[in-house]
């Protein structure tokens, strides 16, 4: 699984022209699940996501976790995180996990966060074409890999 994870003043995603969700601060996660992803690889991408410290404490330091923080998440189902392009110019989505295997990890990612942080998180709608629009703080921009775990 490989996640982007940016500190949002504010995000949302729409499905033609209606948003289907949105947040104030917190995390926009872009999530990319692979062929040989699985629960394990979801909830250790979970909990990394809740502990990550990129929220200013008292003294302005990036010290605060999501739930100290009071912050909330966008998740958004995107395939083309594990594109291979090696070769050539147009990017190959083979190592992307198929719809029958990845949206039943999708589903457990959300639960498993919103259980892990203790509220609820809104999401995209796995497969369709979304518009995503966000507001990115500091910048803060992360990458997490199940397959690298740094």
């Amino acid at each position: 699984m490989r996640a982007v994870i940016q500190r949002v003043s504010s995000a949302s995603v729409s499905i033609g022209g209606t948003v289907h969700g949105a947040i104030e601060r917190g995390f926009m996660v872009l999530l990319g699940i692979e062929g040989d992803d699985t629960q394990e690889d979801a909830d250790w991408l979970c909990a990394k996501i809740a502990k990550l410290r990129v929220f200013a404490d008292e003294n302005g330091l990036m010290n605060n976790d999501i739930i100290t923080a009071d912050g909330n998440i966008l998740v958004v189902s995107q395939f083309t995180l594990h594109a291979a392009y090696k070769k050539g110019n147009r990017p190959s989505f083979i190592k992307a996990a198929r719809p029958e295997q990845a949206i039943p990890l999708y589903e457990h990612f959300t639960t498993s966060l919103a259980a892990t942080i203790g509220k609820k998180v809104a999401t995209g709608k796995f497969g369709a074409d979304m518009q995503v629009a966000l507001l990115n703080d500091g910048p803060v921009t992360i990458i997490m890999d199940t397959k690298n775990k740094e």
